[in-house]
């Protein structure tokens, strides 16, 4: 063996300081005059052997855990490296012997912003390269100058671990062989200005469990079998489709069960009370639980709170198997300055605006995405398809949208900067909505998403190729939250029954923009929080009439046109506010609790609505649609009364058995704790009789049994401007229900 020549002092100290853009080119076997130059980076090793069939060759020591030699052969050989550690000498494939492990294809698809499925790409990747079983590791770090991984495998020090910048691209990439799943890995970064950071992957697809925040090398075994639900699941539009949501807060909803344990009770639950879909609040990986999951550190990673990603899948795969869709919330607008995670991840401002005044959301402490990098546009875009396409999610509600629209959202005069028109609006957050939604529906059929959108934003649902009155095309959502018809209604039933009268257009101002968009109506988690009180305790005068404010309250909302959404433990009135601490008050719903009755009560209406709803299509078959509702009387103030009627696509064939089918339905809420005798309402002249299918003052929901006779007769008296009527009795705070007979 030859001794080789030393490495240069510049390309010594840069190796040794992790800054190297190129180790690949000093360390490993390259052939020179006379043989191939061998060199080996193992910190620590008191010797390293080159080992191949017919050869074994120690190199020499250069120092600072360098060896080297020159030794005459003319082809590269399949060699292993044996070295020595004093207490420990073990044989290994050399990593800095093998080609790139990311294609030209992926690069180009990155640097243009059109990768769609860039976690297969980017992040840790276990695979077979060049015939060798291994992790490939890449991170995108333009910024860096050099980068390592660290890890459990290497006892954390990345010195003989660093990576290959490939070129133009910023993302830098290491094949290390013979490394598989379940590593712990961080990438040390070695920033502009000579300092050093370690940071999580962006792309790790599991993680440590909090407060540990190391990345977790993961390859997924998970065998899916819901082959029968992903086949139809895009057969029939959401907006002419029945869409119940019950929200959730997994962590909390059984304080303390597994992913695979909710798999046993959580979709018995929501099946048993008639839910179509559950909706996840944030389970992506984030540092703190007080957050709820709004602050991801983890974009690509669920929660390692309840488990791993193939337990998540298997929990997706029970509601699935059990005919209920899964709805996860999504949180592209922001993420926390956590120095281990995405914040100035590279020693620079990265995945958010080099501003830092732009940068930093003013409400939550946090920083701002910038939508108008192609490489951070991407990261996001395949995101909302990875959740989709590797966990089968139906649908993406994705949160705070109005803090991505406005640059001035939360902002005092003079602290934002207006786009290139002088406008308000983030041009590149609208963009970059479009594209996410337009990709999602192009490459996942069936999957909704929902916008999380406080403002009058035109065209939030409308298609992305149609341009709206303000010059915009629609951002392409497939639903969004009516928070006007939340707030308005929440501070309506807040009000004393004395006093409602004087808020009746509260109620019925939704009707004014209820076709404006294709909405959703929302009593969610931040409606019981933060002493807003929960449902059934914002409600006015004592224990029975809170209990039948809440339950008209429900019976309104899942009459009123658009899809419903009800937070977990508002299902059964439980009084307290939610806390991610303990979760919902079951023990309310405990036999040997006094009033548990009061609780089953609300829990059985919930279970009746959810019923009656799904086989009665006006509910739900036109909501997006006018024809679909009409007032009886919407002026009816004094009385606290409330009725309409929401007709079927396919219109009304009479005499149905008044179970649902396609006729047209009236609902009725009285929101005076009175009884309503004989109250006159108009109502289709085809139609001869009805019946009273639900009533929420019923014994059995807990309330005082007043109810209508059985049939309700149409006769020939005009009445709301029409020329037929009935002569209704309304129970006190309750909302009934009438088909026709």
């Amino acid at each position: 063996m030859r001794r080789a020549a030393p490495l240069s002092d510049e390309d010594r100290g840069r190796l040794l300081a992790g800054a190297h853009h190129d180790p690949h080119a000093l360390l490993g076997a390259h052939p020179m005059p006379g043989g191939l130059l061998f060199r080996a980076l193992r910190p620590g090793a008191r010797s390293v052997t080159v080992v191949a069939p017919g050869l074994r060759a120690t190199l020499r020591a250069e120092g600072d855990g360098l060896f080297a030699g020159v030794l005459p052969l003319r082809e590269i050989p399949d060699y292993r490296l044996l070295v020595d550690y004093g207490d420990t000498t073990p044989t290994v494939r050399d990593p800095y012997r093998f080609l790139p492990a990311l294609g030209e294809l992926d690069l180009h698809l990155f640097a243009e912003g059109r990768h769609e499925q860039l976690w297969q790409a980017l992040g840790a990747r276990v695979m077979t390269h060049q015939g060798v079983a291994g992790t490939r590791f890449t991170v995108w770090a333009p910024n860096a100058r050099g980068v390592r991984v660290v890890g459990n495998f290497n006892y954390w020090d990345g010195t003989g671990a660093p990576m290959r910048s490939l070129g133009s691209s910023g993302v830098w990439e290491l094949f290390l062989p013979d490394l598989g799943e379940g590593e712990l890995y961080k990438f040390e970064i070695a920033r502009p200005d000579g300092s050093k950071t370690v940071r999580a992957d962006p792309m790790a697809r599991r993680t440590e469990c909090p407060p540990a925040t190391a990345s977790v090398v993961h390859a997924s075994h998970y065998q899916w079998r819901d082959a029968v639900w992903m086949g139809r699941r895009g057969a029939r539009p959401v907006h002419t489709a029945p869409f119940s949501v019950y929200e959730v807060h997994l962590p909390s909803w059984r304080p303390g069960l597994t992913y695979r344990q909710l798999a046993v009770q959580l979709p018995s639950y929501v099946k048993d009370l008639g839910f179509t879909h559950v909706e996840f609040m944030p389970v992506a990986e984030h540092p703190f639980g007080g957050s709820w999951g709004y602050q991801v550190t983890g974009f690509y990673a669920p929660t390692a709170r309840m488990g791993t990603p193939d337990d998540f899948k298997f929990l997706i795969d029970a509601l699935h198997r059990a005919g209920i869709g899964v709805l996860m919330d999504w949180v592209p607008a922001h993420f926390p300055r956590d120095d281990w995670a995405l914040a100035e991840f590279d020693g620079r401002p990265l995945y958010e605006p080099g501003d830092p005044a732009r940068a930093a959301h003013p409400d939550w402490g946090t920083l701002e995405f910038d939508y108008g990098r192609t490489e951070v546009r991407n990261f996001l875009v395949a995101n909302a398809v990875y959740w989709c396409e590797e966990f089968h999610i139906d649908g993406l509600r994705v949160d705070a949208v109005a803090s991505m629209l406005y640059l001035d959202y939360s902002r005092e005069d003079g602290g934002w900067t207006p786009n290139v028109h002088g406008g308000r609006e983030n041009l590149d957050a609208v963009a970059f909505l479009q594209e996410m939604n337009a990709t999602v529906y192009r490459r996942c059929p069936g999957v909704v998403t929902i916008a999380e959108e406080s403002t009058a934003w035109d065209g939030v649902t409308r298609a992305t190729h149609h341009v709206g009155p303000g010059g915009f095309g629609g951002l392409g959502f497939g639903l969004k939250w009516n928070m006007g018809w939340m707030h308005d209604s929440l501070g309506y039933v807040e009000k004393e029954p004395v006093h409602r009268k004087y808020h009746h257009g509260e109620m019925t101002f939704s009707m004014i923009y209820a076709y404006s968009e294709n909405y959703v109506l929302p009593i969610s988690h931040d409606e019981v929080v933060h002493g807003k009180r929960a449902l059934v305790s914002k409600m006015p005068g004592d224990w029975w009439q809170q209990r039948a404010n809440h339950r008209a309250y429900l019976g309104f909302m899942w009459a009123h046109p658009g899809k419903q959404l009800l937070f977990m433990g508002q299902e059964f009135a439980q009084g307290a506010e939610w806390a991610e601490s303990h979760g919902p008050d079951w023990w309310l719903l405990d036999p040997s609790y006094e009033a548990e009755a009061d609780h089953r009560g609300v829990r059985d209406l919930v279970r009746e609505l959810n019923r009656r709803y799904a086989a009665t299509p006006a509910l739900w078959e036109r909501d997006t649609d006018p024809a679909g509702f009409s007032w009886i009387d919407g002026d009816a103030g004094e009385d606290n009364v409330f009725s309409f009627l929401r007709h079927a696509a396919s219109g009304h064939r009479p005499g149905g058995s008044g179970t649902g089918g396609d006729g047209p339905l009236i609902s009725v809420t009285n929101f005076s704790p009175v009884v309503r005798h004989d109250y006159r309402l108009g109502v289709p002249g085809d139609v001869p009789v009805w019946r009273e299918v639900l009533n929420t003052d019923a014994p059995c929901f807990g309330g005082s049994g007043v109810a209508n006779p059985d049939p309700l007769k149409t006769e020939p008296v005009p009445w709301n401007g029409r020329r037929t009527s009935i002569a209704a009795v309304l129970p006190p705070l309750a909302t009934i229900w009438l088909l026709p007979a």
